[in-house]
C-alpha cells in the first residue's frame, strides 16, 4: 500500500515514559509508549510504538493521533511478565499507528507489541523504494530484526519476554509489502525479477502494484547479497494481505516456521491470485483465510480523515463491510494464533 501525503497536516505527539515492577500478562488493561532505536549508518533514529499488558488499574483512554490513534493506559506501568513479543510491520508509506486496534487486542491477550515505522517507507519517507530499491526487498525484514535485537537487548523488556528452552517467544505480523516483510523473516526469499516478469506479462490485471515506482528505472534490483533475510528467533508469522508475487516459490515450499495468511477477498491493490493466494498454495500448510467482501486497507485501523491512496481513500470501504467489527475479530484471531504457535 502506499498513501504518499497521508499524515502531512497531522502532528503525531508521542512520550517515552519509564518502567516499573508491575503485575502479572493477563492484565486486561493496555499501555502504551514510544521509543526510538539506532537505524542501520547512523541515520535518524527509528520510532517504535509499544503497546503491553499493564498493570491492573491503569486508566486506559482514547489519544488520537493525527488521523490515528490509540486506545491505552499512555505510559502506564507494565505487567511483569508478558507471553511473548509480537513485531508489527506496516506497508509501503505506512505508519507505526496504522495496526493499533490489533496491537491493542494483542496486547490485552499477553503480549508486548512493537510497531515500527520503516525507515525510508513511511508517510514520510519513501526514498528506500522510490530511490534505494536495490536495497528494498533487503532492508525491510532486516529493520524487523533490528527491532527484536533492541527489545532483547533492553534488560526493561527482555526480563519480561516469556522463554523456553528455544529462547524468547517472538511473533511477527505484517500487511501488504509487510506482509512480505515477516514472510521473508519466516525463510521466504526475493527473486525481484519475478515482480519484472510478472508486471510485464500481468501489468493490466495487477495494475496497482505494478505502477507503483520502484527507482528510477521502475524495476525492483536483486536484493543486495549479504546474510539471510530469515530470523530463526521468529517462531510464528502472520500476513495480512502480503505482497508476494515476488518470491521465489522453492523457498515459500521450504518454509517451516508456521504462517498464516488473510487475504481480502477484494483486494484490487494486490490481487489475490497473484499475492496472497499464489503463496498459500506453495506453502507446505495451506493457512490461506479469507476475509470476505473486504478491500485492501481492511487490516488498518480507518483514519479519522480522508486519505488518498492509488486505491482510493484509506478510510473507505465496500458496502456493507464494518471494519470495526472486522478488526475486532482479527485482534481474537492473531491473539489466538499467536497463542497456538509460540
Amino acid at each position: 500500500m502506499t498513501h504518499r501525503h497521508f499524515i502531512a497536516t497531522a502532528a503525531i505527539a508521542v512520550a517515552a515514559f519509564g518502567f516499573a515492577t508491575c503485575q502479572p500478562a493477563a492484565a486486561a488493561e493496555v499501555g502504551w509508549r514510544s521509543m526510538s532505536m539506532p537505524s542501520a549508518g547512523g541515520g535518524a533514529p527509528v520510532p517504535v510504538a509499544l503497546w503491553y499488558p499493564a498493570e491492573a488499574g491503569a486508566v486506559v483512554r482514547s489519544v488520537p493521533m493525527g488521523p490515528f490513534g490509540v486506545r491505552a493506559a499512555p505510559g502506564a506501568p507494565a505487567a511483569a511478565s508478558v507471553r511473548g513479543l509480537i513485531v508489527v510491520s506496516h506497508g509501503t508509506a505506512g505508519t507505526e499507528l496504522g495496526h493499533a486496534r490489533l496491537a491493542e487486542s494483542l496486547a490485552a491477550r499477553g503480549y508486548l507489541v512493537a510497531a515500527l515505522r520503516h525507515p525510508g517507507d513511511n508517510w514520510q519517507d519513501e526514498t528506500l523504494r522510490t530511490q534505494r530499491a536495490e536495497r528494498y526487498f533487503d532492508e525491510r525484514p532486516r529493520q524487523v530484526s533490528r527491532v527484536i535485537d533492541a527489545l532483547l537487548a533492553d534488560a526493561a523488556w527482555s526480563a519480561r519476554i516469556a522463554r523456553d528452552a528455544r529462547g524468547p517467544r517472538v511473533g511477527a505480523v505484517g500487511h501488504s509489502a509487510g506482509g512480505y516483510t515477516v514472510m521473508a523473516l519466516a525463510g521466504g526469499l526475493p527473486d525481484a525479477q519475478r515482480v519484472t516478469t510478472h508486471c510485464r506479462e500481468h501489468g493490466d490485471e495487477d495494475p496497482i502494484f505494478c505502477g507503483l515506482q520502484r527507482g528510477t528505472s521502475g524495476t525492483a534490483p536483486p536484493p543486495a547479497a549479504g546474510a539471510p533475510l530469515k530470523d530463526a528467533r521468529v517462531r510464528a508469522v502472520a500476513a495480512l494481505s502480503p505482497m508476494s508475487v515476488v518470491f521465489d516459490p522453492e523457498s515459500l515450499r521450504r518454509i517451516t516456521t508456521p504462517l498464516a495468511i488473510w487475504v481480502a477477498d477484494l483486494d484490487r491493490f494486490l490481487v489475490p491470485r497473484f499475492h496472497a493466494e499464489w503463496a498459500a498454495k506453495q506453502l507446505p500448510a495451506n493457512t490461506l483465510r479469507h476475509v470476505p467482501n473486504a478491500w485492501h486497507y481492511a487490516f488498518m485501523d480507518a483514519p479519522t480523515m480522508s486519505i488518498p491512496s492509488p486505491d482510493g481513500d484509506l478510510a473507505a470501504n465496500p458496502p456493507g463491510f464494518d471494519r470495526t467489527r472486522f478488526l475486532e475479530q482479527l485482534g481474537g484471531e492473531l491473539s489466538d494464533y499467536f497463542d497456538a504457535n509460540l
